[in-house]
């Protein structure tokens, strides 16, 4: 257990709900889901939603989880053409620590200390220093054409502690897979929604920052092609992925490939598709979750 629980649970107690702004509430960014509806089923207290706001303007959704200081999972429209990673510095939501924020997501001071209340919502540069997890982005900036939309995804409440080869092996060769098919075949508004799931006994990072022990995406194309080539037929409109952040997991949920490189051996992504992630999510979490409103359909 964090040894910053209590003092977690008095600030939280001390500021309440916090649902104000941009923090609160997906009213202003519902665009990023599909049909504007949200996901459905999500049980439990902590998820506060967030409308991720940059230079005054919204670019995805997230719901992120107080207790754990990491989002749930984060929404988006993917926009084809990606382009090169931006050199950006990282930021935080402020009107998770301080009541009448403003909107924008703020950068992390370049020296000094954070100010503790940021400290106590959400997880800072520090958590990931000398750790041997990387910055995994939820909602990836190779996602997107705009450079304001691939600068706003680097943001500590788009990101959950990664392994390097999740990040940088399988899991980056999906998200380049997606991205590719989307652009070649998919017509019309691509909504996706990436998450991560925990592990069933909870492991941290810093003793602050819960870590994932899967991440799982999946993507609704409501219009494709007519041409669409008879083999990638069940990958629409809706197709998932769930990807092991752990090499030492068990294979029941994601099985391990023996003959993958060491580098990236046991970091297998399984493909899927969108009931068969649901059904995880649900055995995993308890709660009957639906991603897409009528299941992309």
């Amino acid at each position: 257990m964090p040894v910053l629980k209590g003092s977690l649970l008095l600030f939280l107690t001390r500021l309440g709900a916090l649902v104000w702004g941009e923090v609160g509430d997906f009213g202003p960014c519902l665009s990023f889901f599909y049909m504007e509806t949200p996901p459905t089923g999500v049980e439990g207290a902590g998820y506060q939603p967030i409308c991720q706001r940059h230079v005054n303007q919204y670019h995805f959704a997230s719901l992120f989880q107080r207790p754990r200081r990491v989002p749930f999972y984060s929404a988006y429209v993917l926009t084809a053409g990606g382009g090169k990673r931006p050199s950006n510095r990282w930021m935080y939501e402020p009107q998770l620590a301080f009541r009448g924020a403003g909107p924008n997501m703020r950068n992390f001071p370049k020296h000094g200390t954070v100010d503790q209340n940021v400290v106590e919502s959400q997880a800072v540069l520090q958590d990931y220093t000398n750790s041997s997890y990387s910055k995994g982005h939820l909602n990836p900036s190779l996602h997107h054409n705009c450079p304001e939309d691939r600068r706003a995804t680097f943001t500590l409440t788009n990101v959950v502690p990664q392994k390097v080869g999740s990040n940088s092996g399988p899991w980056a060769r999906l998200e380049s897979e997606v991205r590719d098919l989307m652009a070649n075949y998919c017509v019309g508004p691509v909504y996706v929604i990436t998450g991560a799931l925990p592990y069933l006994s909870e492991r941290w990072m810093a003793n602050r920052v819960a870590v994932p022990e899967y991440m799982w995406s999946a993507y609704c194309c409501p219009s494709y092609k007519s041409s669409l080539p008879a083999h990638l037929k069940p990958y629409f409109p809706s197709y998932a992925a769930v990807g092991r952040n752990d090499a030492q997991s068990g294979g029941e949920i994601v099985p391990v490939d023996p003959k993958a490189k060491p580098s990236v051996r046991g970091y297998d992504v399984r493909r899927m598709s969108l009931d068969t992630l649901e059904t995880v999510l649900r055995l995993r979490l308890k709660f009957h979750i639906s991603l897409f409103q009528n299941q992309c359909l």
